[in-house]
């Protein structure tokens, strides 16, 4: 069994087996008014993100159920088994999927609207600048994932646009070390 585990249950940038599961839980629940125990909860949230602690990155492919971490299978083999690539890309979306373009949170915001949730949670981003074309806008942007080929690179990041894609480049890049060989992790 923990041969099948230590395929996926590490960091995939550095490899360390040194993680931890951050998990937040929000509730509001009425109160029993005649035992005065809280009910079943009115609106929950629960989340949680899995972290290395030797490199502090956000573990996309990996993902708290029930009572374990397990990995997500659509992304586990590429991020682990895949190396880098870097893409200069343009995603062009119309003007009312980005939040704000100006000020402190206009890169997040940015990113999310070019690329969604992979580019806020999975990819590495830097929106090198942005243009507006009537209701439109341009996000031009260096981004970081993961994948076995750049066939695959290709179709995530397509995958992941959330208008037209255009592709400048794409480079494979090499993989940060593994931790040392008698490193605990």
């Amino acid at each position: 069994m923990n041969g099948e585990i230590s395929s996926w249950l590490r960091c995939y940038r550095c490899w360390s087996r040194n993680l931890e599961v951050q998990y937040h839980y929000d509730a509001i629940r009425r109160v029993d008014s005649e035992s005065g125990a809280p009910a079943e909860g009115v609106d929950e949230i629960q989340e949680s993100v899995v972290q290395c602690l030797d490199c502090m990155h956000d573990q996309p492919h990996l993902t708290f159920d029930g009572e374990r971490v397990v990995p997500i299978e659509d992304r586990w083999e590429r991020m682990v088994a895949g190396t880098p690539w870097i893409a200069s890309c343009t995603v062009t979306v119309g003007a009312d999927q980005v939040e704000a373009c100006s000020g402190p949170d206009a890169v997040e915001a940015l990113t999310y609207g070019a690329l969604g949730d992979p580019g806020i949670r999975e990819f590495f981003t830097h929106v090198r600048f942005h243009k507006h074309h009537d209701d439109q806008i341009s996000v031009h942007l260096l981004v970081e994932l993961y994948a076995r080929s750049p066939e695959e690179a290709t179709e995530v990041l397509d995958g992941a646009a959330c208008g037209a894609l255009e592709i400048t480049s794409l480079a494979e890049e090499s993989r940060p070390p593994a931790h040392a060989s008698d490193s605990p992790h």
